[in-house]
């Protein structure tokens, strides 16, 4: 149990870096790029979703791109400021509200993207070496199948289990666990589309 004077000392840095984590995480690039360069409201095209995958769907690659990195940046940004200022365990929390920030944004009535870049990025701050493993395997699964979502199930499924077993990282491979499983329920409705074979391709819009 938590020495509760360590903990009465802990929690407002603990609330602050999941409050920081949040507000960054819940900056929607997607939907700020693509208006910015006049495709109009990216939540009224495809599958309605605010993600690079989405904003690919417009045909600018260069607008899915950027959205990719904002994306991704959130979250890295979120972890290195908290670990910087607060050391492993607000960076944890601060990755962790980037994460569910980007998810549920305050600005858009909490509907926002399904997280898969923010995810990428929480991880790039916390521990590079599996953000490297993630994106090959994603990059893998993409060019076999040329589905976005199955790529980012299947990396995601992987991330917790190399983090654990292969990087020894078990602060982080818990964390990366608990947000692959909030991550593959916001993919609920991909799990579906894939089992039917309906589940748009990598570049198809709609």
């Amino acid at each position: 149990m938590p020495d509760p004077i360590s903990w009465a000392l802990a929690w407002p840095y603990y609330l602050t870096a999941l409050v920081f984590g949040y507000l960054l995480g819940s900056i929607p690039f997607g939907l700020i790029i693509t208006r910015l360069a006049g495709q109009g409201d990216i939540r009224k095209i495809g599958s309605g979703n605010i993600g690079t995958t989405n904003v690919l769907r417009t045909g600018k690659k260069h607008l899915a791109a950027l959205t990719l990195i904002g994306d991704m940046l959130k979250g890295t940004v979120a972890v290195l400021v908290a670990s910087h200022y607060g050391g492993p365990d607000p960076a944890v929390i601060a990755g962790f509200g980037a994460f569910i920030g980007h998810l549920f944004p305050v600005w858009l009535r909490f509907r926002g993207g399904k997280g898969v870049a923010t995810y990428l990025g929480v991880l790039l701050g916390l521990y590079w070496p599996a953000a490297l493993a993630f994106a090959a395997i994603w990059i893998a699964v993409a060019v076999a199948t040329r589905y976005s979502s199955a790529s980012a199930l299947v990396a995601s499924l992987a991330t917790p289990l190399l983090l654990w077993f292969v990087f020894d990282r078990a602060q982080v491979a818990e964390l990366m666990a608990l947000l692959s499983v909030i991550l593959w329920a916001k993919h609920h409705e991909n799990i579906g589309r894939l089992i039917k074979g309906t589940e748009g391709r990598i570049g198809q819009k709609g």
